[in-house]
């Protein structure tokens, strides 16, 4: 059976000459069709490239009627860049990760950079992901992750630029992008104490986490200033579960209990505050108050409008890029560390102390 379907007609000099169906078109073909040299062709597919207008609209064009993609594998072998950042992140389960990644994403899309994802829970963990990361000879790497000072140096030795996403070394120069909390940790707080606070427990995250151990440094602090008494600090991971299980350690001994808990993020403060609620029937902020941090989407429910610190991860997220962006092209330019301030969301958890 013979098929009456035509293949694509291109012009050439005046004349129609069939484009095979089963070939695929390169950038010289782009480039005879619209009368420009290779360069020309290449400039238009690459952000940021010099080019006139009217040279791009006739690229452009070409390359449509050819049904013509750059091939990125090619490009690569030439400008000897993958286009690939590996993006760190934490195994646990929490949904501030998948917003980081959400916004760490889009913004590497903006420079025409793609995403490897591997997630990370032990040095273990990271020393396979390092592994890999030669074999996909990824240009840089964004780390929201634990890493060892040995594995950052191993990643430093192989000439690869590291940004690290709300953690650091201490002592140890490094590219960081980080949100302090402090002010608003202390605003928030000071708050509690005017309403009457005077008793505080704390649900910690993992031991190993930076900025779980970070988060609970200012909030100690912060307790000892306004003359709040901190009556017990219950280990968590993160998730949701472990806040659970917290409230239920704070709230076991009659007339200790406390009156104001902080949680070090939002999935514990959420935990937390359901079993208030559901188990022990405490109205919530009237029996009991919460603060939490991150600012995750959820917090922000009408079922929960959790008193918590927001992170600025849209610019923290740029920001990272940026200075990913520009160790890739100036390899021996400085280390930067750009600190961002938290957003304190005035919630529907932190009110005035129960009267005893």
């Amino acid at each position: 059976m013979v098929s009456n379907r035509k293949k694509p007609e291109l012009e050439k000099g005046g004349q129609i000459i069939d484009w095979p169906k089963d070939k695929r078109a390169t950038s010289y073909d782009v480039a005879k069709r619209a009368g420009v040299s290779q360069s020309a062709v290449s400039r238009c597919f690459k952000p940021g490239a010099s080019i006139s207008m009217r040279t791009r609209e006739r690229v452009m064009a070409a390359a449509a009627e050819l049904e013509y993609q750059p091939n990125a594998i090619a490009r690569g072998l030439i400008t000897r860049r993958s286009n690939l950042i590996a993006v760190l992140i934490s195994a646990r389960v929490n949904l501030y990760y998948p917003e980081v990644l959400f916004k760490l994403t889009g913004e590497l899309a903006k420079q025409a950079l793609h995403v490897l994802l591997f997630t990370v829970d032990s040095e273990e963990d990271a020393g396979r992901v390092i592994d890999q990361l030669w074999q996909y000879q990824a240009d840089g790497v964004i780390s929201a992750s634990h890493l060892s000072l040995e594995q950052f140096h191993q990643i430093e030795r192989r000439g690869t630029p590291i940004v690290f996403f709300n953690r650091y070394f201490k002592n140890q120069p490094s590219n960081v992008v980080y949100c302090d909390p402090e002010q608003q940790v202390d605003d928030l707080i000071g708050r509690a104490a005017a309403l009457g606070h005077r008793r505080c427990g704390l649900i910690l995250g993992p031991e190993g986490n930076m900025v779980g151990r970070e988060r609970m440094r200012l909030v100690r602090g912060a307790l000892d200033r306004y003359k709040i008494n901190c009556v017990e600090e219950v280990a968590g991971d993160f998730t949701y579960e472990s806040g659970a299980t917290a409230l239920q350690t704070l709230w076991t001994e009659e007339g200790s209990q406390p009156s104001l808990v902080i949680a070090a993020n939002d999935m514990m403060a959420l935990g937390a505050l359901d079993e208030a609620r559901g188990v022990f029937d405490l109205a919530v902020p009237r029996d009991l108050s919460l603060i939490s941090f991150d600012g995750i989407s959820i917090a922000q429910f009408s079922s929960y409008e959790l008193t918590t610190i927001r992170q600025p991860i849209g610019r923290m997220a740029e920001a990272a890029v940026n200075i990913l962006s520009k160790r890739i092209e100036e390899p021996e330019a400085s280390n930067e560390k750009r600190v961002f301030e938290g957003a304190v969301i005035d919630g529907a958890t932190l009110g005035e102390a129960p009267r005893l």
